[in-house]
């Protein structure tokens, strides 16, 4: 089946129009133009801020006159990551989508559903001529995925509302009424290079095959970082055979569990044997240990040529010992929400080649002070061995408010129409109402969505009845929209 053929037709059709538009994070000018052309193309006031986020406006429809104006908000951008194995050029190619039974997945890369879905759903309600609404104002902010730029520029006086709804939730049964900041730590490193040793024979370890996901929603998953792997077996190899590094390259995206990675090492040939079953006894203990969690991940070999150079002894050394003792995963549990991560890290990215060794991690946190602490545990671990460190792109979390108005309403809608307790939530991740919220005083502000697993990942997919379930839910919130004080 064609997703133009799904239920709800206009959300689909319009989700299927926004994927053939190239969409990545910081190069989105066309998915900026697409938009405009649309709110345009409905006679609708449409117009950019000085960052280039969207803005629509429509007017309420006959007898929704005196109703609160909402916000409705989603981000244009989406993560660009594909399979090692998949050819695809994300600057030219609309996404590849495959309905399989109740989902809908791309072929072979991320799907876009994050945040697409929320960005077609104010596309149809926008286009409607048969919902009844109040005054809408359609916000869709920049590159969201790697540093929330368009949140933390906007021009908070386009705007009248005083609801906002922020279609960017992945669970169908939550309301999230609360988020993490998160800030950026990234490292350089120059170390000495040595000529590789006679006799020696270079090899390729490559990682693959990890669940990987997003570093926020799914960090206590317990999934495994392809970084830290790799990592571990290079620890493990070199007290054995004395190896040499030549090169690392693992991870993809600042804000994914790095689901793969690729290390080159030269050792002596009279070692193959027993490097080759160390190898492969690394990967038995790993599949012991991730058995339940991650079932698919390999680890290959292949004898590779090479006329780089080496890391030094020295350094080696220094790397592997700070890529190994660096905190990844979960660092401390909310005490006030239960199964909330309150703060985080995760070693998204390594690099080493050409005398240079570059990381780059991400630490999110719901509390200002406990963001620093974890960020502070990352900075120092690499300080330690004398990289420049860089922090940046830090931004603020959402603190949650759990006499909202707009909750009580939605929860109170939900029970209704579902007969069952919505879960209220603040989530492990960067939504922009955070950011928003500093530009919109006063304005209350909730965030739920469809279910959408995987984000960030090619393994990302949509339900296809949770959306079927979500949109009647979003178009009744709008209708009970109360009246302007």
């Amino acid at each position: 089946m064609s997703v133009r053929n799904l239920e709800p037709k206009a959300l689909w059709n319009y989700f299927a129009d926004l994927n053939a538009v190239p969409r990545p994070s910081k190069k989105e000018e066309r998915v900026i133009q697409f938009m405009v052309d649309f709110g345009n193309s409905l006679g609708l006031e449409t117009k950019k801020d000085s960052i280039q986020n969207v803005i629509i406006k429509k007017p309420a429809t006959v007898g929704m006159e005196d109703r609160t104006t909402l916000i409705l908000q989603s981000h244009l951008d989406m993560v660009h990551q594909k399979n090692a194995d998949t050819t695809f050029d994300f600057d030219a190619q609309g996404i590849e989508m495959i309905v399989e039974g109740d989902w809908l997945r791309a072929n072979g890369t991320t799907l876009g559903a994050d945040n697409g879905i929320g960005v077609a759903s104010i596309m149809a309600l926008l286009a409607s001529t048969d919902i009844p609404h109040p005054a809408l104002e359609a916000m869709f902010t920049i590159d969201e995925e790697t540093g929330m730029t368009g949140a933390m520029q906007l021009d908070g006086s386009n705007f009248d509302g005083k609801i906002l709804l922020n279609l960017d939730t992945e669970d169908d049964d939550e309301l999230s009424i609360g988020c993490a900041g998160g800030i950026d730590t990234n490292t350089l490193y120059k170390y000495s290079q040595v000529v590789i040793n006679q006799d020696s024979e270079v090899l390729t370890i490559s990682l693959r095959g990890l669940l990987g996901g997003h570093s926020g929603m799914d960090i206590d998953k317990g999934r495994g970082n392809a970084n830290k792997m790799m990592t571990r077996l290079l620890y493990d190899l070199n007290p054995k055979f004395s190896i040499q590094l030549i090169s690392f390259d693992g991870g993809s995206l600042r804000n994914a569990i790095p689901r793969e990675a690729t290390a080159v090492i030269a050792y002596n040939q009279t070692n193959k044997e027993a490097i080759y079953k160390s190898i492969n006894d690394f990967l038995a203990v790993l599949k012991a240990e991730y058995t339940a969690i991650e079932p698919n991940f390999t680890i290959s070999t292949s004898i590779a040529d090479s006329t780089s150079k080496a890391v030094s002894q020295d350094d080696f050394k220094k790397i592997i010992n700070s890529l190994y003792s660096v905190h990844n995963g979960v660092f401390r549990m909310s005490p006030d929400i239960k199964d909330l991560v309150e703060a985080s890290s995760s070693l998204a990215r390594v690099i080493l080649k050409d005398g240079e060794f570059i990381t780059q991690s991400l630490q999110r946190s719901s509390v200002e002070t406990s963001k620093d602490d974890v960020a502070n545990t990352i900075r120092t671990s690499f300080e330690n061995m004398g990289c420049d460190v860089v922090q940046s792109g830090d931004y603020p979390g959402w603190q949650p408010n759990p006499n909202s108005a707009i909750l009580k309403l939605m929860a109170d809608l939900y029970r209704e129409m579902y007969k069952e307790e919505p879960k209220v939530k603040a989530c492990h991740a960067g939504l922009e109402c955070g950011i928003l919220g500093k530009h919109l005083p006063g304005v209350d502000m909730i965030s739920f969505g469809p279910n959408i697993r995987a984000a960030h990942s090619p393994d990302e997919k949509v339900q296809i009845s949770s959306v079927q379930k979500y949109w009647p839910y979003l178009l009744e919130v709008i209708k009970r929209t109360p009246k302007a004080s």
